[in-house]
């Protein structure tokens, strides 16, 4: 069989997909489009290359030996942005669950290690395949070595063979360096001569086909400018060719045998891709991690086949099991409980039939231990039964304890704390399509495992939360909370279903009256959906410029859309149509399919346990997210209604709470200062930043410091504010560098925290909510970085979340001390939605304000903005 190799250019793959892609972030803030970039390049590699062989090469740092011919070699690039940096040491970890070997050679480039691999490579009758974004890389193409450089996305390529380059350049792969030498190369520094370029070097190199020949006959050269040029940077250009050529004989300790590829880690992928979040390529993944059988011990318990008082004591561990992710009329597996009598397992018809057990769940004085309140709570509500007395949810409290963990099953927080005879839910019910019911033996068994397990753990938490100073935000915050969300869960919101299908008919209408526009537009009909059949509309009949073409016939992705857009008018009309036909699909057909058909709601779920700020997130559906930029998404919020005709939604969200929470932490007078007195923050951030007057505030100047100002908050880059105000990096820089010295509170929050975050492994917010940084002490300066930034922003965001969520509870509380009828419906974000009787409306007025604004005390007042109408729409 032919050996068939594949060499990777690692940092140039890296850095073409992260500036090919979007800034993704997975849900723990670290940045993933270089990855899952990269990701999807060695996924295209294996599949269509198959190669026995793989190696990717990294740069070993700034400096190499080409620094000694030339002082500035790559001397003009821009520092890597941190975005990019932190992810690193991830795509490393990627290649070793890859199981594909990585090298690096220090005071060598990775085209260096490329260079001299291909070359032994093909010395040994290997096929060889080297990727990169880096033309320099073409200089190797043979017979046996074909160059692919990626284009400007990052799947994409040009195949660089002998017969490629000679046909493209007319040039063979051997004279790329005497072209550099030539023309030079701006994004390494090579200077190559001054007023050559490609096409004078072209012409120079046909003529005379090596540099040195071309000097040799330097009175051959026509036009005695470019004559002058040459002879005044003959060395310069000699130098050039120098830094240009790849050394191919570089002192590398990998062999070939070395770089043989059997496969991938399945396991340590699928774990990998978890917790980058990318989820749409677990599927892409031909196996998946297993996991490991675990020993089980015996373990006592009765069948309950009828219910008994003896059975229900005051104090019990209750499990209640649904299958559904989406427990919102799942249907009931069976009950746990353990308490101090027995373990007991209650099969499902036997535990709904008996008003023993009814009266027993819904009698505040029976405390129970659960996991996962709001699903045991939800999920029993929708069965007529209303639990109460739960005074102790396990999964929250293994949450506030290490949010980062991310947990979310039994037997895995049992594991954690040495229980090791649980096995997870998988190993008993399977996945996917083999997903199944067990014997209502083996059920029991495993339900009271895990019911055994939480009864001995509640003790074990109690201790952890008392001794990091974080039982009050446990009981006092999330456990009331978990409660408040179960019943706004199972109160869900109104839909109009009525007007949401006329939304999809006018929208269809719509969409209908766009398509004939681009039908006319293009002269014909077509799919419009088809990106082959656009592609032809477009580049082949209209004659617009192509921008990007795939393998399949050219790119028509909204980013090259955006770029024609002046081209044609069609163009902003297949815009807008894609944009409402998003709609239609995602949020139209997708909300009809989830309103309940008995009450006309929806019944939206809140991740409590999930984010390491302490953020809420919703979903099935996710109404945090209802779309409007567009006027048409916009008006979806017109189809949420009260559930009474003389209701309304009354809407109170947060001004500026993460601001005026990082002026309270940071205790920055200017800060303090303006929010006192009311001030627009971001005026006076463009007033103390530019320097200028109020009334010379321009609203670009208000732009830039409104973007640095949540910048800051989110821990922002140079490069992330370049990107954010299409301004350079160095001009960012500045930016930042000024609104600090503005504010100088700021600067020394931030150099406090970090520190404060050394020393102690983790950061807090004012409610003690704890986010553990391990890689704050990292020696890797791009690990260290991220984590530095974590540990600016978290106690911010975090601090922004425990106060909405201890103005939640607050509400609460007032609504039913004032026995008002109001209801809270959502959270979405720094707001609150309600329904409300319209005679209501004067006292929340006074009321919604009063306990929100005074959730908390800082050192800056809280404002609250509130508005009402007939639909969520109309109280925005």
């Amino acid at each position: 069989m032919t050996k068939k190799i594949v060499l990777i250019d690692g940092n140039s793959i890296a850095y073409r997909a992260f500036f090919a892609l979007p800034l993704l972030s997975n849900d723990k803030g670290v940045h993933t489009n270089a990855i899952y970039g990269f990701t999807m390049m060695l996924m295209r590699i294996l599949e269509d290359e198959k190669p026995t062989h793989i190696l990717v090469a990294f740069d070993a740092g700034k400096t190499t030996f080409r620094h000694k011919t030339f002082s500035e070699y790559k001397g003009g690039r821009q520092k890597t942005p941190p975005e990019l940096s932190e992810q690193f040491p991830f795509l490393r970890e990627l290649l070793d669950a890859y199981n594909i070997p990585r090298y690096e050679l220090v005071n060598y480039e990775a085209d260096d290690i490329i260079g001299t691999l291909s070359t032994q490579a093909d010395k040994k009758g290997y096929t060889v395949k080297v990727i990169s974004g880096d033309k320099d890389l073409t200089q190797l193409a043979s017979e046996a070595v074909t160059v692919d450089i990626t284009k400007k996305g990052i799947t994409e390529v040009d195949s660089y063979t002998p017969d490629f380059i000679m046909e493209k350049y007319g040039i063979s792969p051997e004279q790329i360096i005497d072209m550099k030498g030539l023309m030079g190369d701006n994004s390494d520094n090579i200077p190559g001569v001054p007023g050559v370029g490609e096409k004078t070097a072209l012409k120079l190199l046909k003529e005379f086909r090596t540099l040195e020949n071309l000097f040799e006959s330097i009175d051959q050269v026509s036009g005695n400018k470019l004559k002058e040029k040459l002879e005044e940077n003959k060395e310069q250009a000699i130098i050039s060719k120098e830094l240009a050529t790849i050394f191919r004989e570089a002192p590398i300790e990998i062999t070939l045998e070395k770089m043989i590829y059997e496969g991938y880690d399945a396991k340590k992928l699928t774990g990998i891709f978890k917790e980058l979040g990318f989820n749409s390529l677990l599927d892409k993944l031909g196996e998946s991690a297993q996991d490991e059988e675990i020993p089980l011990e015996d373990i006592s318990f009765t069948i309950v086949y009828e219910v008994t008082e003896e059975i229900l004591a005051k104090d019990s561990t209750l499990i209640v099991e649904m299958l559904e992710d989406n427990y919102h009329q799942a249907d009931i597996l069976g009950f746990a409980i353990v308490n101090e009598q027995d373990n007991f397992f209650i099969p499902t018809d036997i535990a709904l039939q008996s008003d023993l057990f009814k009266k027993w769940a819904e009698d505040e004085n029976y405390k129970k231990t659960v996991f996962d309140a709001k699903r045991a709570i939800v999920g029993l509500s929708w069965k007529g039964i209303h639990l109460v007395g739960v005074d102790f949810d396990c999964l929250i409290a293994a949450y506030v304890l290490d949010p980062s963990d991310g947990t979310v099953d039994i037997a895995s927080i049992a594991k954690a704390k040495g229980y090791t005879n649980i096995q997870p839910d998988e190993a008993v019910y399977g996945k996917g399509a083999k997903q199944s019911i067990p014997s209502q033996e083996i059920l029991a068994e495993h339900l009271i495992r895990e019911a055994v397990a939480l009864h001995n753990l509640k003790e074990a938490f109690e201790v952890d939360l008392k001794q990091n100073e974080q039982y009050e935000l446990f009981t006092e915050l999330e456990m009331p909370l978990s409660l408040i969300l179960a019943e706004m869960e199972a109160v869900g919101i109104k839909v109009d279903v009525k007007r949401l299908k006329a939304m999809g008919i006018e929208l269809k209408e719509k969409l209908n009256s766009l398509e004939q526009k681009i039908h006319e537009g293009a002269g014909e009909k077509f799919n419009i959906n088809s990106p082959k059949q656009l592609g032809v509309i477009l580049f082949e009949k209209l004659n617009l410029p192509p921008v990007k073409k795939t393998k399949t016939g050219y790119s028509t992705s909204a980013e090259v859309l955006e770029k024609l857009a002046d081209k044609h008018e069609i163009i902003q009309h297949i815009l807008h149509y894609r944009q409402l036909g998003k709609l239609q699909s995602t949020y139209i057909e997708g909300l009809l399919k989830v309103v309940h058909e008995d009450t006309c709601r929806i019944h939206t779920r809140f991740n409590q346990a999930l984010t390491q700020t302490g953020r809420l997130s919703s979903i099935d559906p996710n109404l945090q997210n209802i779309p409007i930029r567009l006027d048409e998404g916009r008006k979806i919020r017109q189809t949420f209604i009260p559930t009474e005709d003389d209701w309304v939604i009354f809407a109170a969200d947060y001004s500026q709470i993460e601001l005026r929470v990082l002026a309270h932490i940071a205790n920055d007078e200017n800060l303090i200062h303006a929010f006192n007195n009311d001030l627009d923050i971001h005026t006076k951030t463009a007033m103390d930043v530019f320097h200028v007057a109020e009334n010379e505030v321009t609203s670009n100047m208000r732009r830039q410091a409104k973007a640095v100002n949540f910048g800051i908050v989110y821990g922002i880059s140079d490069y992330g504010l370049s990107q954010s105000l299409g301004i350079t990096r160095k001009e960012a820089g500045q930016f930042i560098e000024r609104y600090l010295e503005s504010f100088p509170g700021v600067k020394e929050y931030m150099d406090e925290i970090i520190q404060d975050a050394k020393q102690k492994g983790y950061v807090s917010t004012l409610l003690q909510r704890r986010r553990y940084i391990p890689e704050i002490t990292s020696r890797n300066f791009n690990i260290r970085s991220f984590a530095e930034r974590t540990a600016m922003n978290t106690p911010i965001q975090g601090s922004a979340a425990d106060i909405i969520k201890k103005a939640m509870i607050d509400m609460a509380t007032r609504l039913k001390k004032e026995k008002l009828q109001t209801k809270l419906l959502l959270q979405v974000h720094d707001e609150l939605i309600f329904e409300a009787p319209k005679n209501e409306i004067e006292i929340l007025e006074k009321l919604v304000p009063e306990v929100m604004e005074h959730a908390v005390t800082l050192n800056v007042p809280l404002k609250v903005d509130y508005s009402f109408g007939a639909t969520w729409y109309d109280a925005k």
